[in-house]
């Protein structure tokens, strides 16, 4: 998954032949969806990366029918309703007015996930929505119906308009990573490690979007290895107003950085962005509780090749086995693959950084835990615990927020 998916994410919904594929069609005035007239035409839900005039660029996904059959429409409906944990606005489908128990369950799956949501009568032009549709619809949600006709899109900025006024405003915003950290020529000092989990010739998200932030801010870059940290301060005396470094290098960089200036990680800072930061916070002493036989459930976000010395699914095992001294099991979940397990049956969850997702990804992927009252924390919080400076690492972020 590259940066461009952090644009705002809207998916299209409804039963089989409702018209999703023509409607995404007509929104870019573009045939980038198959559009066929039988039922099931699409599959597997399929994002793709558009421009909508009036909203800018977005990841539009196409979803199976709701109301497939067989197995393998039970499957597809499965993979459809994942798509609305991870969507920031959802359009639903409605066509010849039938709205019924499909739709009803598609609205309250958006209600709990607190998807915004938008209700279109598609092909109007056969047949306009009647008062009758209009109350079933108000008895469970209070949103506008729009008529609209794929073919004859005469009410199109009408439709853009109530997207534009239904997506959160936070969708389209660029929040700071640093926000309330830093102010003018602040000095910030990034540590880097290059190891085998470094990609080839460049730098990671997380980085590089620090990077552009403190430039964003007005403030002064520093970025070195870990390894070159000591003789830095030693040799130039320079004194940063903030140090961030990857979780992994905790141990070592904590040492070395003196108790006055602030230290978080990257994984840290990402956490506040993407959301559930004080859930984070409330659950990562539970790793101090953790006994034998107890489940971790580590959620990784990205899909990347796994190496011998990868963070999640190797090194925090290690390091949290050492720190408990219990015999822990632990599930692996990558990408934004679905859980199969029981959310119950593990006693914490662990997230990555998220850097690659969306913040509605991210509160949408943990929201089933911490209903169930799971406690919940990610890479860089769990990593700064084992170490012992967990308190010192979200220290620059107490009493402090960050306007999404």
């Amino acid at each position: 998954m590259k940066g461009k998916d952090l644009k705002p994410h809207i998916g299209i919904f409804g039963r089989r032949n409702n018209g999703k594929s023509s409607f995404i069609n007509t929104l870019v005035n573009q045939e980038i969806a198959i559009v066929s007239s039988i039922p099931g035409t699409t599959t597997d839900p399929v994002k793709k990366s558009i421009e909508i005039f009036g909203i800018g660029p977005v990841i539009m996904i196409d979803t199976a029918g709701i109301d497939d059959v067989g197995e393998l429409g039970a499957k597809r409906i499965e993979k459809t309703r994942e798509v609305i944990k991870t969507v920031d606005l959802a359009i639903l489908l409605i066509v010849d007015n039938i709205f019924d128990e499909f739709e009803i369950n598609l609205i309250n799956e958006f209600n709990y996930y607190e998807t915004p949501f938008v209700i279109i009568h598609n092909k109007s032009d056969i047949e306009k929505i009647n008062i009758n549709t209009l109350k079933k619809i108000q008895n469970i949600s209070k949103n506008k119906v729009l008529n609209f006709n794929s073919l004859e899109p005469e009410n199109l900025d009408e439709v853009i308009e109530l997207l534009k006024n239904t997506i959160p405003t936070t969708s389209f915003q660029k929040p700071s990573l640093l926000k309330g950290l830093i102010t003018k020529n602040d000095i910030v000092l990034l540590i880097t490690p290059v190891d085998s989990e470094a990609p080839d010739g460049r730098m990671i998200l997380p980085q590089q979007m620090a990077i552009r932030d403190v430039l964003d801010n007005d403030c002064v870059n520093i970025v070195l290895k870990e390894t070159e940290l000591e003789t830095f301060l030693k040799n130039t005396g320079i004194k940063p107003k903030l140090v961030i470094t990857d979780s992994q290098a905790f141990g070592f960089v904590s040492k070395i950085i003196p108790e006055d200036i602030m230290l978080t990680g990257f994984s840290i800072v990402f956490a506040r962005l993407k959301g559930n930061f004080q859930d984070y916070i409330n659950g990562t002493s539970h790793l101090s509780k953790l006994k034998d036989g107890d489940k971790v459930l580590i959620l990784e976000s990205c899909t990347h090749q796994v190496s011998c010395d990868d963070i999640g699914r190797a090194k925090i095992p290690k390091w949290l086995d050492k720190f408990t001294g219990k015999k822990l099991e632990y599930k692996v979940v990558g990408g934004l693959d679905s859980l199969k397990d029981t959310i119950k049956d593990f006693a914490i969850v662990i997230q990555c950084g998220g850097c690659v997702t969306t913040r509605k990804q991210i509160v949408n992927r943990l929201k089933p835990a911490i209903d169930a009252r799971i406690p919940v924390t990610n890479y860089g919080m769990a990593i700064a615990y084992i170490n012992g400076i967990f308190d010192r690492a979200i220290a620059p972020f107490i009493n402090k927020t960050i306007e999404l």
